[in-house]
């Protein structure tokens, strides 16, 4: 039976602006079992990053979490002291940020920095802890690592230094690895080779690990669950097979035909219509209407329950509804109170501000 690590319950997070309160996260909740991986996946501002944020309480002077728990190894760490959260983080939890350029420090050498760390959260001394910052370095495929030390961030490429990152944050060896967009700035064939070098680390460690982005296809292979957001709310979740082989969110749909097919090079990609959602003026219903094309009156109205697709899957999506609706396989905490599915006047709900 598998182990869980981390359990994220009916999560709220919000930020005060001049505007009025962002909910960027909205009611989530998930686990992560020992040893897993688990891809979040959204557009920019769909409360992905502001997640893994929460979790580490990282955020911004004007973010705080609203309401809902997070649970590690069963005790909720919202309510732990800032003393317990610094134990937490690095020793139990750590974080590789979106930039390793502007997460480095450019006046330390990469030797200060991993030893910095090493010495925070551990009990080594002196010679320890720069043995320990070498084999780091070792772990994660950087040669001659005894120079490398020595060096400064700008002295390495873009690659090595996310290599430095995940050195960094694997120095105490924690249970959960939070990799927040790990892959964006690298070119192509660099980012092959350090979700590969991810892979191997968790393998070796026995560590979950959560990968924060905003490309499917960067994570096909690599997740064990997925989970889709949008608008501080997930719209799906389920096994990499499920999501990528039969999507049942119209937002996951595209997303996924946002990304290239390798069997059919001359097909056109198609963008999903419209623009992200404003996180000041929410829509009563499911945050995807304005840019749904299979956008019904109740989607406007209702925000949609996360129903099981089968043991694997879950989404929330009113079309879901009224397809088991119509086949007459309605979940039974539906039956009695059916929504009325009633399409939208032609027009509306293709992407525009209807």
């Amino acid at each position: 039976m598998s182990e869980v690590l981390l359990s994220v319950k009916d999560l709220h997070t919000s930020f005060h602006t001049d505007s009025g309160e962002v909910q960027a996260v909205n009611g989530i909740s998930f686990n992560v079992d020992r040893g897993e991986v688990l891809g979040i996946v959204g557009e920019s501002g769909s409360g992905k990053s502001v997640s893994a944020y929460s979790i580490m309480q990282i955020l911004a002077n004007n973010g705080y979490i609203k309401s809902g728990e997070i649970l590690f190894k069963g005790e909720d760490i919202t309510k732990w002291s800032e003393k317990q959260m610094s134990e937490f983080r690095g020793k139990c939890c750590s974080i590789i940020f979106q930039d390793p350029m502007t997460s480095l420090n450019p006046v330390f050498t990469i030797g200060n920095q991993i030893e910095e760390a090493i010495r925070l959260h551990t009990d080594k001394k002196g010679d320890e802890v720069k043995a320990r910052a070498k084999e780091l370095l070792e772990l994660v495929g950087i040669n001659d690592p005894s120079k490398r030390l020595k060096q400064y961030p700008f002295e390495h490429s873009g690659g090595m230094r996310q290599r430095v990152m995940i050195a960094m944050a694997l120095a105490c060896e924690p249970d959960i690895l939070i990799a927040d967009e790990p892959t964006t700035a690298l070119d192509v064939t660099i980012q092959a080779q350090i979700l590969e070098l991810m892979l191997d680390l968790q393998k070796k460690l026995g560590m979950a690990i959560i990968i924060v982005t905003h490309d499917l296809g960067v994570i096909a292979d690599m997740c064990d669950t997925i989970i889709v957001m949008y608008g501080g709310r997930i719209c799906e979740r389920g096994t990499a097979d499920e999501i990528f082989y039969n999507p049942k969110h119209e937002y996951t749909k595209g997303l996924l035909r946002s990304i290239p097919s390798i069997n059919n090079m001359k097909k056109k990609l198609i963008p999903i219509a419209g623009s992200p959602i404003n996180m000041l003026n929410m829509p009563n219903g499911c945050a995807f209407s304005a840019r749904c094309d299979e956008c019904m009156k109740i989607c406007l109205e209702e925000i949609p329950q996360e129903i099981r697709i089968n043991q694997d899957h879950l989404a929330a999506c009113w079309m879901n509804i009224k397809e088991m609706t119509e086949a007459g396989k309605l979940p039974e905490e539906f039956k009695g109170e059916l929504p009325q599915c009633l399409r939208l006047p032609e027009g509306m709900g293709k992407g525009g501000n209807d």
